[in-house]
């Protein structure tokens, strides 16, 4: 009988834990009128916590475990998992970056660079930088470790941008224009490279590695984000052992695993709390107007519209519904009941948000046992804090020496 690996032994306790809280996570909040579990306990606590409770435990894994631990058996045991990987990284020394080449790049992005950088080894082998954007990554690790590297991105003027950038300060850096998702995209892929992608979105990374396997790329080192950008509306696990414990994931679901974000302005804040008020306010008018109480999603919009008029946004969002609106609705009236109902939703919220962080564990290590399965030995670690980014897993993956290319699902 197969061994089973620590990656495997993870995803199980993983799935089980998903599997089992399922009520608690795998929901629509905006859908729901009552809070949505028959549990007197949690029922009691979630009610008594104010909103700055709310919106504090909803930043900290320690409050979250202080509130929740005992409701929720082995939930908090998973990051241990993740701590005990990091017990075995060691930070490779690198130059200081010289301010005229992190020049244009934020502050928290040449962190996130900075610490992805120390996490790779030593190798010979030329980088390739997936999802280049402006090249980034690929120009300070070219300029750090004095090697090639070859930045692959759809979006022309950011490769033109990233040119200028490679070319002003003399980096050894090759702009391929190409999308990704096509052949002649994979196509720059080769056995021999140090494969390189920095938070890559949903099926950009995927594609990675199908291709990484198919043609038997020796080394890779890949930051997953985005998980929800994929084109079907369900995700198809990728490793033979998530097909066995598929949990059923919509693309709702899956935009649950990036939720969590670094504590962001007070204007920020503001506007999102704005977006789920008046979201709700208009679900509220809807129902009323139409007969129909069902929750019907709205498309994202630009965040400006929350700055502006409740009743302009209305009738946007009227128009997308093929929906009549009287002549001068009592708006008053709907955002008081819109802020009633974000109330609840936020509270509903904070205990889904519970599971984000096993939810993107699972995905993770979805994606890390379908690189195993396929000869590489593999680790998984958060590569830098959680306050520089929280799409901090980092998958490393070489292939074993006896492993040939293979085609297989």
């Amino acid at each position: 009988m197969t061994e089973t690996s620590a990656l495997q032994q993870a995803f199980v306790a993983c799935s089980t834990l998903l599997t089992q809280y399922r009520q608690y996570w795998q929901l629509v909040p905006f859908a729901c009128q009552q809070l949505p579990w028959q549990n007197p306990v949690l029922e009691q606590k979630i009610l008594s916590l104010s909103e700055q409770d709310l919106s504090a435990i909803d930043q900290s894994l320690v409050l979250q475990q202080q509130h929740f631990g005992e409701l929720f058996a082995g939930l908090f045991a998973l990051n241990d998992y993740v701590a005990e990987a990091n017990s075995g990284l060691s930070a490779r020394g690198l130059k200081k970056v010289p301010f005229w080449l992190a020049n244009g790049i934020g502050g928290r992005k040449l962190e996130q660079i900075d610490a992805f950088a120390r996490q790779l080894p030593p190798s010979a082998r030329p980088m390739l930088e997936w999802c280049a954007g402006k090249g980034h990554l690929g120009r300070l690790l070219a300029w750090q470790f004095q090697r090639p590297v070859t930045s692959i991105e759809w979006q022309q003027q950011l490769c033109v941008d990233g040119s200028a950038l490679a070319a002003q300060f003399d980096i050894p850096q090759h702009f391929v224009h190409a999308d990704v998702l096509t052949a002649a995209g994979s196509a720059i892929l080769a056995p021999q490279q140090q494969v390189l992608a920095l938070h890559a979105c949903g099926q950009l990374h995927i594609q990675l590695l199908q291709q990484a396997v198919a043609i038997g790329s020796e080394e890779l080192h890949l930051v997953p984000c985005c998980y929800h950008l994929i084109p079907d509306e369900h995700y198809l696990p990728l490793s033979k052992l998530a097909r066995q414990h598929d949990v059923a994931l919509s693309q709702h679901d899956l935009k649950l695993a990036v939720q969590g974000q670094v504590t962001a302005g007070a204007r920020v804040e503001k506007l999102r709390y704005t977006e789920v008020q008046w979201r709700l306010a208009y679900q509220a008018l809807r129902a009323e107007l139409s007969g129909d109480s069902h929750y019907r999603p709205l498309s994202s919009v630009a965040k400006h519209w929350f700055s502006g008029d409740f009743a302009d946004f209305c009738r946007w969002a009227a128009a997308q519904h093929q929906l009549s609106l009287p002549a001068a609705p009592d708006w008053q009236f709907y955002l008081n009941k819109g802020a009633e109902h974000a109330a609840l939703v936020r509270r509903i919220e904070l205990v889904r948000h519970l599971f984000r962080r096993p939810l993107e564990l699972w995905l993770v290590l979805d994606r890390a046992l379908y690189l195993e399965q396929h000869g590489y030995q593999v680790r998984l670690a958060a590569f830098c804090d959680y306050q520089v980014t929280p799409r901090n897993l980092l998958i490393q993956a070489s292939l074993k020496a006896t492993t040939q290319p293979s085609l297989a699902s």
